[in-house]
């Protein structure tokens, strides 16, 4: 018992050394990772990463027999009602065309994505629900399980989306040429948002960032593109390593 107890101390103080040994090195690499992110966010190349995702998939250049919405949000959400806007604009163009709505879970989410595009225009009967898949790649196997492999398609859902979204269809049909994709961009405001710091009560010694829209708000827009890039580089891999693109 008198053994035990100092090398048990010994074992206990070597597992603690190599613990702030390992903690070190971690907070070195999320520091450097901070650092590389941080400096990206001051560059043009989340931006580029974020239109490439949306249009290296392949975007629409013809016409297509059929518009699929891709949900993932809730309703109403940011992301939904911009898809399901950008539909109606498609289904407008082409008033031949009909459009299938794809969102999981609650009917009731997918019932009011379908009275939303009613309410902007789209007649009911050239509207089609469905149900079912709870992620891309079942998503894409319900949908052809439904419809003809020939039919050209039109997707549409978020540029950040769309790359792994038209291979993950693609994939499932095994066909390259009749699946393409429509991103639901976000319209940027065209406005410089430049103030008079001092003519609204700003402080002198507060620093004057009026003349500087870009720090105040590309800046911070491009630090959530870096992530949502990542998030989706991510999933890319996912979806290759599971040969469903």
């Amino acid at each position: 018992m008198r053994d035990l107890l100092p090398t048990l101390g010994m074992l206990a103080g070597q597992v603690v050394r190599f613990a702030r040994h390992g903690l070190r090195k971690l907070l070195f690499v999320f520091g450097i990772g901070a650092l590389l992110l941080t400096a990206l966010a001051c560059t043009r190349i989340p931006f580029d990463a974020h239109r490439w995702l949306g249009s290296a998939g392949g975007e629409c250049t013809r016409p297509v027999g059929r518009i699929i919405v891709l949900g993932g949000s809730g309703m109403p959400s940011g992301p939904e009602l911009l898809r399901l806007h950008h539909a109606a604009e498609l289904a407008k163009a082409d008033t031949t065309v009909r459009i299938t709505v794809i969102h999981p879970g609650d009917p009731k989410v997918i019932g009011a994505m379908v009275d939303e595009l009613v309410l902007r225009g789209i007649a009911p009967s050239r509207i089609t629900p469905l149900n079912e898949g709870d992620n891309t790649r079942e998503q894409a196997l319900a949908f052809w399980k439904h419809y003809p492999r020939n039919i050209p398609v039109a997707l549409v859902t978020s540029p950040e989306n769309m790359y792994r979204s038209v291979r993950a269809f693609q994939r499932a049909n095994r066909s390259e040429g009749r699946v393409c994709g429509s991103p639901a961009w976000e319209n940027a405001m065209d406005h410089d948002f430049k103030y008079q710091h001092q003519n609204i009560g700003g402080k002198t010694w507060a620093p004057d960032v009026s003349n500087d829209p870009g720090l105040r708000y590309t800046f911070w827009n491009y630090l959530k593109l870096e992530i949502t890039c990542l998030r989706e580089f991510v999933a890319i891999g996912y979806y290759a390593l599971n040969d469903w693109i």
